[in-house]
């Protein structure tokens, strides 16, 4: 098969979110839950920009492999009003001495880690209805009080 995807960058979300600022529900049968509040944030790109809208979460499962499965959801506004709905599911996982720093709040570099996701966006917009008819993949840098996604549409 030759017809090989392209990458188009999207945009660049940047989520703000509280250290220490968690919920633990603990030890389940599936891993180690917790839930990460979303307090707001931004996002750019070439044809659209706006806010994150404070109120989503970040639910984290770190599974026994030590692999942290993600699904993020929030709300995306447009500066020019657009509500966009976004459900992020992806994976990140590195060595077990690094994953402890990033739990602990330390800020370790991206090289140092995998964070990939999949986006999907959802909105009644025209303007923006572009997001509903695409498969979108992201990468992921996590700070202690910031998380940068990168969004990408698959072409």
């Amino acid at each position: 098969m030759n017809d090989q995807p392209f990458l188009e960058f999207v945009f660049e979300i940047r989520i703000k979110v509280e250290p220490g600022k968690g919920f633990e529900a603990g030890a389940t049968p599936k891993g180690w839950r917790r839930m990460i509040p979303i307090t707001g944030g931004s996002f750019e790109g070439p044809s659209i920009k706006g806010t994150v809208i404070a109120g989503g979460y970040d639910f984290q499962l770190l599974r026994n492999d030590n692999v942290m499965e993600i699904d993020a959801r929030y709300v995306l506004q447009t500066d020019d009003g657009a509500l966009i709905t976004i459900v992020n599911r992806g994976l990140r996982h590195a060595e077990k001495e690094v994953m402890q720093q990033m739990a602990n709040g330390i800020e370790v570099s991206p090289s140092l880690y995998y964070f990939r996701s999949v986006p999907q966006f959802e909105t009644g917009s025209e303007k923006y209805d572009w997001l509903n008819r695409a498969v979108f993949a992201a990468n992921g840098i996590r700070r202690p009080a910031e998380v940068i996604i990168g969004v990408f549409k698959i072409l």
